[in-house]
Formats: structure tokens, C-alpha cells, sequence
């Protein structure tokens, strides 16, 4: 069992699927980039949507952006996930540092927030002073937040507000079962009303637009960071993991109307490695053969 970490947690939120021409493997290399500035600057970096236990995306991310005690955000592309993150981040006033690449612009609203930047293309030279600077104003940021009581990352430069906060109750553990079986069901039933919900068979029929991968014996282990890319990837709903038969198990995923559903049906095969399953894509490759 790996040793638990008693560093602090520095939260990232960035972009992690294509947008305005900067791919997955992109935004993989700047994570990357990222997670060696936390390291050496004696952080521990994780993504929001990340999390040791299985539970509500949504509910997760929220959570760690309230919790995390510093958060990077990367504007780049403007992201609408980002920005509605970042928003968040701000509301709860908490220490925040933001960064971009050099081809985006600045949004009005933030725009009096100091932004790194850093090369879209990642230069190396660039990138290797963008590397320095960021690590010292996450020390330098995380310091004065810890240190000065009226330390504020946005809203006190404009007035008087009240932070907003996250309701928290101390309850019995028979209690908060109870309480996480409830949510568990209240998602249940959200996936029934979209048809995506609960194990299906052999001769179950997917929807016209469903992505199916085979993991055989994998199940949910090694695919943690693909899962957290997927849960967030704009162009699909109803993303898991189905058991079909005793330790087989199958990855499936709605494509939205309004987003190519071959390139994303690419894009999927792409990152896992393996063919996806789905009738669109069936009905081109044999097509394609005749």
C-alpha cells in the first residue's frame, strides 16, 4: 500500500480533452509540466475531478475546490468547465493562481488577476522560466494566505462580500450511509431517465450514438486518468464502466447530438488504445470493406 503524503494538496484545473487546436496529448504534456512545478515546490498536485473513491464527478469537484488550500487554474482556450471553475474558486475566495498560454486572450472579469503565461507551444527554453516563476508564486501565494488573516485572492479588492461556503455537519456514521445511499440513488435514477443505467446483457441493444470499449479483466483499475479525461470530455454523457460477466467489463458512453460523432469515436480510440464499438462506426467500416 503506498504511503499517504503530508504534502499540501495543490489543485489544478485546466482543460483535458481538444479544444481550438490544442489536442489531448497537448494538455497532457502540460500536466504534466505542471505536476513537476507542484513537486519541487513541495506540493502535492492533483486534479479537482480526481478522488480515492467513486462517487458524483460534479459533487468531487466542487468539494476539492473548496478544500484544496491552493488551486493553479490554466484559462487556456477558455474552457467553459475552466471558467465555471475558476468562478467558483473566486466566489470561495481561497488562494488561486492563474495561468494561460501566450494565444489566449485575457476575459474582462479576471483580467485584473496577474496570469502567467506560458508558449502554447511549449518551447523549452520559455518553458523552463515559466517553470521557475510559477513555483515561486505558489510558495510566495500559498505563504501569505496562511500567514495574513485578510489575505483575499479577488472579491475583498471590490468590497465587503460574504464568502461563499460549503454546509458541513458533523453526523453518526449510520447516518451519513444513509444519507451517500441516497445520492447514489438519486444518480441511479438521473441514468435510468437517460436509458444508461445498470448492467446490461448480451443482447441488450446500445443506442445509435453509444461508445462501447472492451476491458476484459481490467475493470476500473489503470484507467483512473482516462476516466477523469472522459467524465469531463464535453461531447459525451453517461460515461462507465459495466460488469457484463463475472470480472469482464466494458466501458460505455453517450455521444451528444451536436458533436461529429466520428471524430469523437476517434478521439476515444485514440487515447484508449483499443477499437471502439458503435453502431455508427460499425455501419463505416463495413462500408468501408464493401
Amino acid at each position: 500500500m503506498a504511503e499517504e503524503s503530508n504534502k499540501t494538496i495543490c489543485g489544478i484545473v485546466m482543460p483535458i480533452s481538444s479544444i481550438d487546436g490544442c489536442n489531448e496529448n497537448h494538455w497532457g504534456d502540460v500536466l504534466m509540466i505542471l505536476n513537476e512545478v507542484v513537486e519541487d515546490a513541495g506540493f502535492d498536485g492533483n486534479l479537482v475531478s480526481n478522488a480515492d473513491d467513486v462517487g458524483i464527478i460534479h459533487k468531487r469537484i466542487i468539494q476539492n475546490l473548496y478544500d484544496n488550500p491552493i488551486v493553479i487554474c490554466d484559462v487556456s482556450c477558455k474552457n467553459p468547465n475552466v471558467m465555471f471553475e475558476l468562478g467558483l474558486r473566486l466566489a470561495f475566495d481561497k488562494p488561486t493562481i492563474i495561468i494561460k498560454d501566450d494565444k489566449t486572450s485575457y476575459t474582462f472579469d479576471t483580467s485584473a488577476i496577474e496570469h502567467i503565461e506560458y508558449p502554447r507551444d511549449l518551447r523549452f527554453t520559455k518553458i523552463t522560466d515559466f517553470k521557475s516563476l510559477l513555483a515561486e508564486k505558489l510558495k510566495a501565494t500559498y505563504k501569505k494566505s496562511t500567514e495574513d488573516k485578510n489575505y483575499t485572492t479577488f472579491l475583498k479588492h471590490f468590497g465587503e462580500f460574504k464568502v461563499a461556503k460549503i454546509d458541513q455537519k458533523e453526523v453518526s456514521g449510520q447516518e451519513f450511509i444513509i444519507d451517500e445511499l441516497k445520492s447514489m440513488r438519486k444518480f441511479m435514477s438521473r441514468l435510468e431517465r437517460t436509458g444508461a443505467s445498470g448492467k446490461y446483457g448480451r443482447n441488450s441493444r446500445l443506442h445509435n450514438n453509444d461508445i462501447d470499449i472492451c476491458l476484459g479483466r481490467e475493470g476500473n483499475s489503470g484507467i483512473k486518468e482516462k476516466m477523469g479525461m472522459l467524465l469531463e470530455h464535453p461531447a459525451l454523457r453517461s460515461v462507465e464502466v459495466r460488469e457484463i460477466n463475472t470480472d469482464h467489463y466494458h466501458l460505455t458512453a453517450e455521444i451528444k447530438d451536436d458533436y461529429p460523432k466520428q471524430v469523437v469515436e476517434e478521439e476515444i480510440e485514440h487515447l484508449f488504445g483499443r477499437p471502439v464499438k458503435s453502431h455508427s462506426l460499425r455501419k463505416r467500416r463495413i462500408a468501408a470493406k464493401s
